[in-house]
């Protein structure tokens, strides 16, 4: 068994997950026995190969992230398991940190992982004030609601991941979906942060976007199913 797999699903990434690689190959230094698996969709534009040119181990699944992240969680060997967005880059110290994390999740019986799953600081590469705002309201949605998203990333032991069942394969709300089995009890924040795009903020619009974002929440919550709602999401 490995130390820690990274499950990075994409479809038409290229230009977002070189970036995120070369942020990731850093963790060789602390993980030298690290995996990399880009569990591709279906992609058109050389994701796939950008993938396999850094090193990673690509993987062909249906679309969807929900499904591709349940692909990628089969097929990896390490004892911790690590799921990224392609847009999303994690700062210079993610290793040490996760590092810091995996060590202080084992027990004193029998070296076992305690059940905790950590996540980062939610961060937009984005300078504007509107972009600090909705920084700090994911951070009380994640201190209130005990509820980061997938953009964040989910470090989770492989014994707690199957504990729980795994990610479902999901249109939409994959990861919510994992968090509420998973439990405020069994999350605790990184003390390092995951820079991802401000793009789709940018293009949608910083109020407009996260409302959307509210909706489908509430949608999921009262029961529609992700396939409706991903009509709405877009």
């Amino acid at each position: 068994m490995r130390t820690l797999s990274i499950v990075v699903p994409t479809l038409n990434a290229a230009g977002s997950l070189a970036g995120c690689l070369q942020a990731l190959a850093s963790g060789r230094v602390v993980f030298p026995d690290m995996e990399i698996l880009v569990v591709d969709g279906g992609s058109t534009d050389g994701t796939g190969e950008i993938g396999a040119a850094a090193g990673a181990r690509v993987i062909l699944a249906l679309p969807g992230r929900g499904s591709q992240l349940a692909a990628g969680a089969r097929l990896a060997d390490g004892d911790w398991l690590l799921f990224l967005h392609a847009d999303t880059v994690l700062a210079p110290d993610w290793p040490r940190v996760a590092a810091d994390h995996m060590r202080s999740r084992v027990s004193d019986q029998g070296g076992a992982p305690d059940g905790r799953a950590g996540y980062f600081q939610f961060c937009l590469d984005d300078s504007t004030a509107a972009a600090r705002r909705l920084e700090r309201l994911v951070a009380l949605r994640c201190r209130v609601l005990a509820l980061p998203y997938g953009d964040q990333g989910l470090l989770i032991s492989r014994s707690l991941y199957d504990r729980i069942g795994g990610y479902s394969a999901l249109p939409l709300m994959e990861d919510v979906e994992l968090i509420r089995r998973l439990g405020r009890r069994r999350l605790v924040a990184l003390d390092s942060v995951a820079v991802t795009s401000a793009a789709r903020y940018r293009r949608d619009g910083y109020w407009r976007r996260p409302m959307r974002n509210l909706a489908c929440l509430s949608l999921y919550y009262l029961g529609v199913a992700p396939a409706r709602i991903a009509r709405l999401y877009g």
